[in-house]
């Protein structure tokens, strides 16, 4: 008999973010001036942030949107099923940082319904012996796609419970055999201004050197937490979510889980992810969500955590080390200065 033993960091189900507030997270360091206790005043241009919290469930979805999701057979992974509540899928799709539609909460869902993901393909080079090219559908053939139910911790200080579907990285880094001189890994989203209005414009997409560029350590990318994304809530991703695959590391504040990937990098040098080139002294290389660290322009003690209810309502609860994921990953960091790495 095969008797389970949850860890800490397991969230039940009941706990998971809703689907449609998950989708607008980015556009808030600029655009708004954000602190952990209040909510800021909004132009009149911004007021649908207020109507994405809204109980109606019978309104209709934004007419600008025209992506059809579709289902994913996918297996339920047993030590990520315990998280609760889960955020409403409808937050999760139209609450969203993806500067490349825009910088407002709500730009992602309404002007990325256009967004074409086929053909797609995904690089693996750098470091390795065998540099790999994959479309969608390896992708989905290649690797046994799991339900994992992960906190997602933003670094404006709100979070979700959100059920991804994916597969492990490791899996991926494995297959193009990492040279030993890789210590790190870099990520690239797509670029294409055409469809992504925000790579065209500066006033779109907030002054943003793209393509968008994150970077893990190899280790990091290898721990069996990190996950490569095609899908949420039994579906395959929606473009403002990512689409067609995107990274997930929960123990790290969201902006480090890149969206749209095309290449991974394998390299013995550290990548200077955007937000770190940007504003190096607000955005580091590590991301770990710390609560003893602050942003220098907010407290990170607690969050506001996104679920039923309308934007007023959400409640706020105190945030945990490395996102409620120290007892997995906090030995990655032994030794290491997590208030000057920050």
């Amino acid at each position: 008999m095969l008797i389970k033993i949850r860890k800490k960091s397991d969230l039940k189900e009941s706990q998971i973010t809703d689907h449609s507030v998950y989708l607008n997270r980015r556009s808030i360091i600029k655009t708004l001036a954000f602190t952990a206790v209040t909510i800021p005043f909004v132009k009149p241009a911004q007021a649908g942030l207020f109507n994405l919290f809204s109980e109606n469930e019978n309104g209709s979805d934004n007419s600008g949107v025209i992506f059809a999701r579709s289902k994913l057979e996918y297996l339920k992974n047993s030590n990520h099923q315990s998280l609760s509540p889960i955020t409403p899928e409808k937050k999760i799709l139209q609450y969203n940082n993806f500067y490349e539609f825009g910088t407002g909460k709500a730009d992602p869902f309404e002007y990325a319904g256009q967004f074409k993901v086929d053909p797609w393909s995904l690089t693996i080079d750098g470091l390795v012996d065998k540099a790999i090219t994959l479309n969608y559908d390896d992708l989905l053939k290649r690797f046994v796609i799991e339900e994992r139910l992960y906190r997602m911790r933003c670094v404006e200080a709100w979070s979700m419970n959100i059920p991804w579907l994916g597969f492990s990285l490791a899996s991926l880094i494995k297959l193009a055999s990492p040279k030993s001189a890789a210590k790190f890994v870099r990520f690239e989203t797509l670029y294409d201004p055409k469809q992504m209005r925000g790579q065209g414009s500066s006033r779109i997409g907030g002054g943003i050197d793209y393509p968008y560029i994150e970077g893990l350590r190899l280790d990091e990318a290898i721990n069996p937490l990190t996950l490569l994304s095609v899908g949420l809530y039994g579906k395959t991703l929606a473009p403002q979510n990512g689409a067609p695959v995107r990274l997930v590391v929960p123990w790290k504040y969201g902006f480090k889980s890149i969206k749209s990937i095309v290449r991974i990098t394998l390299t013995d040098k550290a990548p200077v992810n955007t937000w770190q080139k940007i504003a190096p002294s607000e955005y580091g290389f590590f991301a770990n969500v710390n609560p003893d660290v602050d942003h220098p322009r907010w407290s990170q003690e607690s969050e506001r955590f996104i679920g039923e209810g309308n934007l007023f309502a959400q409640t706020r609860k105190q945030t945990l080390p490395f996102n409620g994921y120290q007892e997995e990953v906090a030995d990655l960091y032994k030794g290491l200065d997590l208030k000057r790495y920050f």
